[in-house]
């Protein structure tokens, strides 16, 4: 069973980032394009949050492919560094508390990817292999 288990490995890797990505890309198109509409309604993007846009966006969709998986998580697990302790953490210490869970979550996932890189479907993978 750990045979089978640690030949899906790479496999399974690539499914959580396919899946993180996607994910990601959904808050960019949130702030960018207000779609889907956010329970907190639309408005006008200060600078940071349209910069965090394009990267939650753009990042989203290069994490999502596994192309430059190990940079852009490097970038990405920044952004959600920077979104909790910049939104979150003055909401108080817990992150249960101030509602900074999934910025904690998603910045810990994207730094396990700087070290793990994309998995055996990404195109990184793919290009390594064209090399």
């Amino acid at each position: 069973m750990r045979e089978f288990l640690d030949s899906w490995s790479p496999r399974i890797l690539s499914v959580l980032r396919i899946v993180t990505g996607f994910l990601m890309l959904w808050h960019g198109m949130q702030k960018l394009f207000g779609f889907p509409p956010s329970q907190g309604g639309g408005g006008s993007l200060s600078a940071l949050m349209l910069v965090g846009g394009i990267l939650e966006f753009a990042g989203g969709i290069l994490f999502m492919i596994g192309l430059f998986t190990r940079s852009t998580a490097f970038v990405l697990s920044g952004l959600m560094a920077v979104a909790y302790f910049g939104w979150h953490a003055p909401g108080g210490f817990l992150p249960i508390v101030n509602r900074g869970e999934l910025a904690v979550l998603y910045c810990f996932v994207f730094f396990y990817f700087i070290f793990s890189g994309g998995g055996a479907w990404s195109v990184d993978n793919l290009l390594k292999k064209n090399e």
